[in-house]
């Protein structure tokens, strides 16, 4: 398996929801094709320099993601997250307050826009191995669980924008100025 072509917003597969994946608390690794799934994401995230990535950006309509990074040149200020896999993902805000921050996207190449989300989320989900997990994340990883849960529904962080102004080339912004 290898790094996959990223699918860039306007492919109409990205704006399809994704499908969940049946009966796969029983089968774990053993799903259809969730292996080579799993290794093509993994490896498609760290040849792009993601900190995160959904099944459907590489094509594939499974409600599947995975994050976590140490270091990433895309986010230099934000800490490490621990790698995690995520099946059958569901998230719910722990609040309704909300933090505005930054996002980019490796099907939005090259633009940055600021999203409004909730700080604190709690997540339930499957491993690979059909073992249900939950958790709770805040600040930058839950940022980037939401983000990816979007792919899952068809959405894209453009679409959660709320003023335009704020939405651009990351070369055009100076966003430590904003």
């Amino acid at each position: 398996m290898s790094a996959q072509v990223i699918l860039k917003m306007g492919n109409p597969r990205l704006a399809k929801p994704s499908s969940p994946l049946v009966n796969f608390e029983q089968q774990g690794l053993d799903y259809p094709n969730l292996a080579n799934l799993l290794k093509d994401m993994e490896d498609s995230m760290h040849e792009h320099c993601g900190v995160g990535i959904a099944a459907p950006q590489i094509g594939c309509n499974m409600r599947v993601i995975m994050y976590g990074f140490e270091t990433n040149p895309r986010y230099p200020n934000e800490g490490p997250v621990p790698f995690t896999i995520l099946i059958n993902p569901v998230i719910e805000a722990c609040s309704k307050e909300t933090d505005d921050a930054w996002e980019g996207c490796l099907s939005v190449p090259g633009l940055r826009g600021l999203v409004p989300r909730p700080n604190w989320i709690k997540y339930k989900a499957f491993d690979p191995y059909g073992n249900s997990i939950e958790g709770m994340a805040q600040g930058f990883h839950a940022r980037i669980i939401q983000h990816e849960c979007d792919h899952l529904d068809g959405v894209l962080f453009p679409q959660r924008i709320k003023n335009l102004k704020f939405f651009g080339y990351e070369d055009e912004l100076n966003i430590s100025l904003i």
